[in-house]
């Protein structure tokens, strides 16, 4: 189980600024007397959710990076462009109906590659680990493999990768595709950003779990305050019936791309020991994300590939018993 120290964790936040206009929300959780020497990880957030809704709830299991901070590593959580309390661009102000999707994977990398920097400066080290979760986990391969040597170790949670040109929701026949140009993505459907209300936030997790009760799978006081985080995380989210906080629809185009089989980055070019963890139940990723990836690393010195029995894509705020606590012992025995 994870360490009793988690509930004495020290959390500071931090704004790292990446040009004269952008600047990027990062919090820091670890251990009050963390030797310098401790390796750090960056948690990277997926497509909707933003980073301390997704890995910092303050409820009982609710916190990955707590728990990942009290096993010795300092732990940082990012907003990506765009998300949370990092700036969002002008267009999210505007109306997103037909417009192009913002925040792309090659923004994204920019953001990496700006914290990982503060990080590594702030650490005195040259190199941080990653750890992306879903869409994160696309981000988070995209830059490892532009900027390899600032990469200790890298974990890509419930990812996708071009394995495959079959996928249940996002790919060729779904209201992901431009239904009069296949295989272009359609902007009618997400176009610059969207709109997330609680309802959406549930619907295709619950029906991933095996089990009539719900809440017997996940404790609903960690489920309402992931929703409630969300929901805050977007200053304009109550300005709307019902309230809905807004995220870019850049990381949807991208994994729609990646969904009928297209590549956005090739995993040759990374450098850093690679472990792939794949949720068995995951909706997302595909056992096909995985072999490619397996077959694609070929200049990573280490390689595992690990499916977390009976979990689901949200396996971080699951109870430890439904994948969770095999996640934490997985991340942490990789990364140190």
């Amino acid at each position: 189980m994870a360490s009793a120290q988690v509930d004495h964790v020290r959390r500071q936040d931090f704004y790292v600024p990446e040009d004269a206009n952008l600047r990027l929300f990062v919090r820091e959780v670890m251990l009050p007397d963390l030797s310098q020497n401790a390796s750090a990880i960056l948690l990277i957030h997926g497509a909707r959710v933003p980073g301390v809704a997704s890995f910092d709830l303050q409820v009982p299991g609710g916190s990955l990076a707590a728990d990942l901070a009290s096993r010795g590593l300092a732990v940082y959580v990012m907003d990506v462009r765009g998300y949370g309390a990092s700036t969002r661009p002008l267009g999210m102000n505007e109306r997103p109906e037909g417009k192009q999707a913002l925040v792309r994977s090659n923004d994204v990398a920019h953001d990496i590659a700006a914290v990982v920097e503060w990080i590594c400066n702030r650490r005195h080290i040259p190199k941080v680990a990653l750890f992306g979760w879903a869409t994160g986990g696309q981000w988070a391969g995209y830059y490892a493999s532009v900027f390899p040597d600032k990469v200790s170790a890298l974990v890509l949670l419930n990812s996708l990768y071009g394995g495959s040109s079959v996928h249940p929701l996002m790919g060729h026949h779904s209201d992901m595709e431009d239904p009069k140009h296949e295989g272009q993505f359609n902007r009618q459907t997400c176009g610059s950003y969207r709109l997330n209300t609680e309802k959406s936030l549930f619907g295709v997790r619950d029906r991933s779990i095996p089990v009539e009760n719900k809440d017997s799978w996940r404790d609903p006081a960690l489920a309402k305050a992931f929703a409630e985080a969300a929901m805050a995380s977007d200053t304009t989210s109550n300005t709307r019936t019902p309230p809905s906080f807004r995220s870019p629809c850049g990381a949807m185009e991208d994994s729609f791309y990646l969904a009928i089989g297209r590549q956005l980055w090739d995993a040759s070019l990374i450098t850093a020991p690679t472990l792939v963890l794949a949720s068995e139940r995951d909706f997302w990723s595909r056992p096909e994300d995985r072999e490619l990836l397996r077959n694609h690393l070929v200049h990573a010195p280490r390689v595992k590939i690990v499916v977390l029995k009976d979990a689901t894509h949200f396996v971080h705020l699951d109870r430890p018993e439904h994948g969770r606590q095999q996640l934490i012992d997985e991340v942490v025995g990789w990364v140190r």
